[in-house]
């Protein structure tokens, strides 16, 4: 990454950061979900779409949320 790209990256960040973010709590995860959840009601499943890569940065990071901390439920 050049030092423009980092510079504009800079600039952006603090509008970004509420969005993209690793999730240390409960309340962390639940917000990212909200986010997804808006973000699947507007790029649907059209891969192309501006915010494809962005939703799913934000269900790699619900994922690996889940699989640290969310048990997982076993059948009987």
């Amino acid at each position: 990454m050049t030092m423009r790209a980092v510079e504009r990256v800079e600039r952006v960040w603090p509008d970004v950061a509420p969005l993209v973010f690793v999730p240390h709590s409960t309340e962390d995860y639940e917000r990212l979900v909200e986010t997804l959840d808006e973000l699947i009601d507007i790029v649907g499943e059209d891969e192309t779409h501006p915010l494809a890569s962005l939703m799913e940065i934000i269900g790699v990071l619900i994922e690996r949320y889940e699989d640290e901390h969310v048990p997982e439920i076993t059948e009987v």
